[in-house]
Formats: C-alpha cells, structure tokens, sequence
C-alpha cells in the first residue's frame, strides 16, 4: 500500500489544535511560528505543572509538543497526568527535546510518549513531521 492509500486520521490541519509546553520563549515562538505556518492553532503552556487542568479548558486537543527539560514538573510527570485523564488518556503525546539520542528516544517509549522529536528542529522537516503525526503515523526522529 503507498502511503495516500493507508487509513488515516485525517486531521484537517486548519482544524487542529497543539499544545506546545515549552519553557523557552525563543524555541516556542519558533514552533508557534512554524505551525501557523500549516494554519494549525496552537496553545502554550511553560511548565507540566497544571498541564491536565490547563488542556481540558481546551474544547479540542490533538497534539501535546512536551519538552522533556521543563521547570516545576518534568515531561515524563506530566506525560503521567495527562495519561491518567480520562478525557486527554489517548492525546498524542510527542516527546521535544534537546536531549537527542537513541538513548533519550528509548526512554521516551518505554516512559508512553507516542513519538520524538529532537531539537535542534529543523524548520524544511517540521510541517511533513507535524502532518504525518496529526495523521496518526508514529513519528520519531533525532532531528
């Protein structure tokens, strides 16, 4: 089967809503940058701490961009809370981190994170990575 003829999401990208938790200014901008560019809306939050309570304000939720390196509450204790929810438990979940390794992305499967992205991001392979994950493909790449 070729790619256009698997079973997809089907996410429409304009209709899509990202919650990018991220503690540093420059690095969100340039992701909120980058996904305005798809027309995807996209939330901020600065730390895990009060993430669950923060995205179930969210009418909709399709994808949590979770640094690992975060201040109060790390990725993996927020990756915790979020799959504890009922509502937000099947959220794709996507580890960013400038912590990029086999050894890191390991970690991140057996912690439940759905895929990895590693920092540096690359802005010429950010919109094909963000669009195969809103269609349901397990994206997981050191860079």
């Amino acid at each position: 089967m070729s790619p256009n003829t698997e079973p997809q999401k089907n996410t429409n990208l304009k209709d899509a809503t990202v919650l990018v938790v991220e503690d540093n200014v420059s690095n969100f901008v340039l992701i909120a940058r980058m996904l305005g560019y798809l027309g995807i809306h996209c939330e901020w939050k600065t730390s895990g701490y009060e993430v669950v309570e923060y995205a179930d304000t969210l009418p909709r939720l399709d994808l949590v961009l979770m640094d690992i390196r975060l201040p109060y509450e790390d990725g993996y204790a927020a990756l915790k809370k979020i799959r504890s929810s009922e509502r937000l438990k099947e959220t794709t979940i996507v580890a960013v981190t400038a912590e990029a390794s086999s050894q890191q992305i390991k970690k991140a499967r057996a912690a439940g994170f759905d895929g990895f992205l590693g920092k540096p991001l690359d802005p010429d392979r950010f919109p094909d990575q963000i669009r195969r994950i809103l269609n349901g493909e397990a994206v997981w790449e050191l860079q």
